[in-house]
């Protein structure tokens, strides 16, 4: 019979903290609020990855509605 050691809550709460997503930013008064500034990504290649990919669309969408105005 084969004996499944389950994971401790703390356990469980170090894990899910290492997988998250963290995403800082550091602007200079002086910059545009659009102006990312400097921007430091941590966390899952996939995940650092899929917000990257949403900031390029969201980026996107801003030049788009600069243009049509």
């Amino acid at each position: 019979m084969n004996i499944i050691q389950l994971p401790t809550p703390k356990q469980i709460a170090e894990r899910a903290a290492h997988k998250a997503l963290r995403v800082s930013r550091v602007t200079d008064q002086g910059s545009p609020r659009q102006s990312a500034g400097l921007m430091v990504m941590s966390g899952r290649m996939s995940d650092v990855c899929a917000e990257l990919d949403r900031l390029v669309m969201q980026e996107q969408m801003r030049e788009m509605r600069c243009k049509a105005a």
